[in-house]
């Protein structure tokens, strides 16, 4: 094992069972306990595992995974508080790209996970070192380690040789063992939450006897909500408080308990927390705020060593309202009802917001996390639990920071075809802000990264809580519209007109009904009607009526939604919520089974309604039949969750997409390259056109023919050699960290001639003295549509591909949409079709169409180059040239940073 390999840090991780267990570096000092590890096992597990009983195998085992370092080795071990458990180790012997692996676990704690989990490192580790395979040698009677082979989600074949079989595992990383990974991890993390949202006992610790303390407030909604299992309160000074029996430490509780919430001074949260893990408690709530560094370091710290799992601090608790249980350990105002919404915020004011709209709403919590500063339980966690739970519908999200991105989406693309997956996209930047430079970095803003995530993640992102609630009323109470076409159906015209304002704007269509379906419903409508769209049904218009026009507006091919905008009038004898209960909604014939897409064919319409005298923003109102009508006190609401709705349907309709498998693509090289210029470059930065066209051509992207000169003379030739049909170049001054070049004025144009080349390199020369370290030749491209790709490399989120309108115009218009790699083939469409010059690409102003399978290329390889290279920081290809037969990068800037893999993948607490 080399020394970098034994200086990475620990990480934490969680077994099947969800305890916690720490993965390391073997160091020296670990000789003793992994020989005991070896000497404690029974001579039968020896046996399987070193082919015979000896002891002596246990010590030169031990001396062979503490031994100093060397190359093609590495030792991973798991341990759990403090005690040596598992171990996992390769060796290439040789130093080649084939290593063998082998894997012991302490007796009595097989079938947890350990093995499994010490592998995944192992695989993520060698996958860094370039290593492609892993070997094993097993007595074929060795059931358990051939079964953990077969499991791992990896290609792996076996040869059978007398008694053992040699196993060969293909360490190439595809979406099958992602999969197996993400399902062991997610049960994992659910056995891992079980004392947290399912406890069977809770403690408050710092509860008080005084009024208005958090701790109290706590205990109160414990014991006032109905908790429905042993509940107890830690005060040294009291024997009890509100009726709840207290203790004076949690070492003295009657039982140990599973969760307990700590409200106590900040001061005093690291020594309560050492406290509880000495206990067994095995989840902790810390609502207190204010803990300096040190102090959130130790409570850290205490939770992985005795592998509690952790909420806040700085937080307003957790819920669940199970009927069989009833925890509600918030110090809200109120008790959340119970219901089908699971929510989970940063902000406690947020989740306050939250739970009482929903609770107003009716469609109530089925649990609740309020994550504070998440030093443990994330978003992700929640997802995973809601997925599991049974009861969840819909899940609402507040975050305003992401641990693991990548992950995330990975969870949320899987969770958002079972259920709506709703958040407010917090910390936006300022309204109208736009790129102020072409260069990658500048375009790609927070925002947009965040939007990317939540694009392709295919989760409903609004702007304010308000929003949030609006559309969640109508993903609730409605099914989801097969697209967006709106039918408005009023009983005023003004109200009418305000509704279609409201669609237009939202990028909803107001189609026209056919003659046929006019004349249907003007034998349901009072005299006076006019069945445009909107259908003005007139102020006369009574319930039955109403009923049977939107009846038969459901049933009209072409409408994907009605909107009812009602006013109350003393025309008819029904009052607008008469004229809303009496509707009712056109049923599925067919219903999807829960948790699974819909298919249009078989989608019922859903009916939203406006009342612009309603004094909330949004209700949801009975309707006769059973179930509920959302209703909106103004029509930009409606119209926006119905547009969110759209969205959501659309994106389940469309099968999820894959990353293409791409041809010609040398990634090894692409590595020497990227080593080869760290190496001479420490500190990184931009490539020289020479590395930055190796860098290309390991990808296949195209680029424009091109020459490198440093002298005049060297300019004449590379002219000579590139001059296409009208005899014209490009010249292109270059030193490094030039960004700019048409700002800088460091481009010649339609160059003919030898005299005009000599005359250009020598401008350059002399304007750039001192800096020119020479020149780009190029023949002068022909007509084309200029375009911009890029990448960044984001610090959390990874790698953003971002598209658009290119050229020198780019920063102006700032015309760009960006997707986060590794890019689909689903992703790459949207690319291309999302931003403004979209239509340029397909032939309009009569300019044909340009070659879109080559654009599609360019940005999938230039996708799989971001994702291979983690020092790849940002690329700029600007102008890239598209023409009907043709696509080619016309300028190509890429730097390069010092930056060690992240495996987004691998399974680690935060």
């Amino acid at each position: 094992m080399t020394d970098e390999a034994r200086s990475r840090p620990e990480v934490h991780a969680l077994l099947s069972d969800g305890t916690t267990v720490c993965i390391r570096p073997v160091a020296p000092g670990d000789h003793d306990q992994l020989q005991g590890l070896y000497e404690e096992m029974s001579p039968d597990n020896l046996r399987l595992r070193f082919f015979a009983a000896s002891r002596r195998s246990a010590e030169m085992a031990a001396d062979r995974a503490c031994a100093p370092s060397r190359p093609g080795y590495r030792a991973l071990l798991a341990e759990t508080q403090g005690q040596v458990i598992g171990l996992a180790e390769y060796d290439t012997g040789d130093g080649g790209d084939s290593a063998e692996i082998s894997i012991a676990v302490a007796d009595g704690l097989h079938h947890r996970g350990i093995g499994t989990l010490l592998v995944e490192h192992l695989v993520s580790a060698a996958r860094a070192e370039g290593i492609v395979t892993f070997t094993a040698d097993a007595l074929s009677e060795n059931h358990e380690v051939l079964q953990l082979f077969a499991d791992l989600g990896l290609r792996t074949a076996r040869r059978f040789e007398g008694p053992e079989v040699r196993c060969t595992v293909d360490l190439t990383e595809d979406d099958t063992y992602l999969t197996a990974v993400e399902a062991r991890g997610r049960a994992a993390d659910i056995a891992s939450l079980e004392p947290l949202l399912r406890p069977g006992v809770v403690a408050v610790v710092g509860a008080g006897r005084r009024p208005g303390s958090v701790g109290r407030a706590v205990l109160h909604h414990l014991h006032a909500g109905g908790f429905t299992r042993r509940l107890f309160a830690v005060n040294p000074s009291v024997a009890s408080i509100l009726g709840v029996p207290s203790y004076p430490s949690v070492s003295a509780l009657p039982r140990t308990p599973d969760l307990v919430v700590v409200a106590v001074p900040a001061a005093a949260v690291p020594a309560t927390a050492e406290e509880c893990g000495k206990a067994g408690v095995r989840a902790l709530v810390v609502v207190s705020a204010g803990l300096d560094s040190t102090q959130a370091q130790a409570l850290l710290a205490a939770c992985r060593a005795y592998g509690m799992r952790l909420v806040g601090p700085n937080c307003l608790g957790v819920s669940n309202t199970e009927p069989e249980l009833r925890l509600d350990a918030t110090f809200a105002a109120d008790h959340p009802r119970p219901g089908t919404a699971g929510v989970a915020v940063q902000s406690g004011g947020v989740g306050i917001a939250l739970l009482d709209g929903l609770s107003r709403l009716g469609i109530g919590v089925s649990s609740f996390a309020s994550l504070g500063d998440k030093y443990d339980v994330s978003g992700n966690d929640m997802l995973q639990w809601w997925e599991c739970d049974g009861r969840t519908g819909l899940a609402l999200l507040h975050l305003e920071s992401f641990g693991n991105p990548r992950s995330f989406s990975r969870t949320a693309r899987r969770v958002t075809r079972r259920m709506p997956v709703l958040t407010v996209d917090a910390g936006r930047t300022d309204a109208g802000r736009r790129a102020a430079a072409s260069h990658t970095a500048a375009a790609a803003t927070r925002t947009m990264t965040r939007q990317a995530l939540f694009t392709q993640a295919g989760i409903t992102a609004t702007h304010s809580v308000a929003e949030l609630l609006e559309t969640a009323a109508l993903m609730h109470s409605q099914p989801l519209p097969a697209g967006t076409r709106v039918a408005i159906v009023t009983n005023a015209g003004g109200a009418g007109v305000l509704a279609a304002d409201a669609c237009a704007e939202a990028g909803l269509a107001l189609p026209p009904f056919t003659p046929e379906a006019v004349d249907d419903l003007l034998d349901v409508l009072p005299e006076g009607a006019a069945v445009g769209n909107p259908v003005d049904a007139t102020a006369a218009v009574t319930e039955e009526q109403l009923r049977n026009c939107v009846e038969r507006i459901t049933r009209t091919p072409g409408v994907d939604a009605v909107l009812l905008a009602l006013v109350p009038t003393a025309v008819a004898a029904a009052t607008g919520d008469d004229l809303i209960r009496a509707l009712t909604r056109a049923q599925d014939p067919d219903p999807a089974p829960a948790g699974e897409a819909r298919v249009p064919e078989r989608r019922a319409v859903p009916v939203v309604a406006v009342r612009l005298e309603q004094d909330l923003p949004v209700r949801l109102l009975p309707v006769e039949g059973g179930g509920t009508v959302p209703s909106y006190a103004e029509p930009q609401e409606a119209a926006r969750a119905l547009a969110h709705a759209a969205r959501r349907a659309a994106w389940l309709d469309r099968p999820a997409g894959t990353v293409p498998d791409l041809g010609g693509v040398d990634t090894q090289h692409a590595h020497e390259v990227a080593d080869a210029y760290l190496a001479a470059h420490p500190d990184g930065g931009w490539l020289d056109p020479r590395t930055c066209a190796e860098l290309l051509a390991c990808y296949g992207i195209p680029q424009l023919r091109w020459a490198w000169a440093e002298t005049e003379d060297d300019a004449v030739i590379a002219a000579e050699r590139l001059r296409g049909p009208d005899g014209r170049v490009v010249m292109k001054a270059y030193w490094p960290g030039l960004l700019h070049m048409s700002e800088q004025h460091a481009v010649h144009l339609d160059l003919q001639g030898d005299s005009q080349v000599r005359a250009a390199f020598r401008d350059l020369e002399t304007r750039f003295e001192g800096l020119l370290t020479g020149v780009v030749v190029q023949p002068l491209a022909a007509r084309g549509t200029e375009l911009f790709a890029g990448v960044v490399q984001d610090e959390v989120f990874g790698p953003l591909v971002l598209f658009g309108f290119g050229g020198t115009a780019t920063e102006v218009l700032a015309d760009h949409a960006a997707r986060l790699a590794p890019l689909t083939d689903r992703d790459v469409h949207d690319l291309i079709t999302t931003p403004r010059c979209a239509p340029l690409l397909f032939g309009a102003k009569g300019g044909g169409p340009v070659d879109l399978e080559a654009l599609e290329q360019v940005l999938l390889r230039l996708s799989r180059m971001a994702s291979d290279l983690p020092q790849l920081a940002d690329a700029d290809f600007n102008p890239v040239l598209a023409a009907p037969d043709t696509v080619s990068v016309l300028d190509a800037r890429v730097r390069l940073l010092p930056r060690r893999p992240q495996d987004p993948y691998l399974r680690r607490l935060r």
